[in-house]
């Protein structure tokens, strides 16, 4: 088992019901690798037993650590994973993790390995399920950091701008947007007008609210030819780093309509903390229902949430796209633009 990508909270519950459920209820042995994909190719790993996963539910990160290294990037990559699998005598592979986890673990599993992932990501972008592990946790902090922008906006007759993580796709934008009663909300699925988000703000001012709360995706982006288009500088693994967006955006309102703006970005604040009830109780499910399905040797799949029921899907298809913000979820939204 390994958790890649991104920390999140609810990791450890699924780490937590795998080890439980594995050597209680199926008699297996149970190995964490270290740091995600790193510690299959460093041969890093430790034997997990119950005692060892009691206490953990309501600890945020993980206690195997994470990393976000590709191990197709690596020289020999794909060799070094299949030979240290087969020396560790791992039967099967749990790959806990996002986009670039499950991608990993499908060229794994493509490749004759054991493979069952696991879907958390807290931008909740992954196809084939409904909720990831760690989504409902950040949607939670960013509502409440909403809540107190109210205030603070109220009292100073200010537009507060709130900047929330989602690179591709902006469901935490637009779950604590509609949550907390923001009056504009910003996806990457829907290129923005400065001047239309400007009008809402003049809309709610001339109706005697002089107070507004914008919120907006990390990967929110204008439309062509309305304003520059943000240029990032990119990791060590090729993703841009994403930030800073809700500054410009509040510098051009503030200059377009002479409101008082303020930005507030929370960044990583969204990933820590403990996991909220709902990832705490997913997780659980999820980790029981993968190591249930690596108990039956069916391999190749991963666990997911449809409606109120964990299934299980093809990896391949979990993997193969992502999951955006759908335009009828949107337009609810825009009904509270102003």
């Amino acid at each position: 088992m390994l958790t890649g990508g991104g920390d999140c909270p609810g990791l450890n519950a699924v780490i937590r019901a795998v080890v439980r459920k594995g050597v209680e209820g199926h008699g297996c042995e149970i190995v964490g690798f270290r740091n995600g994909y790193r510690g299959i190719l460093e041969a890093d790993s430790v034997r997990l037993e119950p005692g060892s996963a009691r206490g953990i539910l309501h600890r945020g990160g993980t206690i195997l650590g994470t990393s976000k290294m590709n191990p197709f990037r690596e020289e020999r990559g794909l060799e070094r994973l299949v030979g240290n699998l087969q020396a560790a005598e791992v039967d099967g592979l749990i790959a806990i993790g996002g986009e670039g986890t499950l991608g990993a673990a499908t060229k794994l599993s493509e490749e004759g390995v054991n493979v069952i992932g696991v879907p958390k990501t807290i931008d909740n972008d992954i196809a084939a399920t409904d909720f990831t592990v760690g989504f409902d946790t950040a949607v939670q902090v960013a509502t409440d950091a909403i809540d107190r922008l109210h205030t603070t906006a109220e009292s100073h007759n200010r537009v507060m701008v709130l900047e929330v993580m989602g690179r591709n796709a902006g469901w935490i934008a637009l779950f604590s947007g509609l949550a907390g009663g923001a009056d504009v909300i910003l996806v990457p699925e829907h290129p923005f007008d400065i001047d239309e988000v400007c009008g809402h703000l003049r809309h709610r001012q001339s109706e005697g609210h002089l107070f507004s709360i914008v919120v907006v995706a990390e990967g929110a982006t204008p439309k062509k030819g309305t304003l520059p288009i943000p240029t990032y500088e990119r990791d060590e693994y090729g993703w841009p780093k994403l930030g800073g967006i809700s500054t410009m955006i509040a510098g051009e309102i503030e200059q377009r309509t002479g409101f008082e703006t303020r930005v507030t970005i929370l960044g990583h604040v969204q990933r820590g903390g403990s996991p909220s009830a709902f990832d705490r109780v997913l997780a659980t499910r999820y980790g029981v229902a993968a190591i249930d399905l690596a108990a039956k040797g069916r391999f190749g799949r991963m666990v997911a949430l449809r409606g109120i029921t964990v299934v299980d899907v093809p990896l391949d298809e979990a993997a193969a796209r992502p999951k955006y913000v759908p335009e009828k979820l949107y337009e609810v939204a825009e009904v509270f633009f102003g």
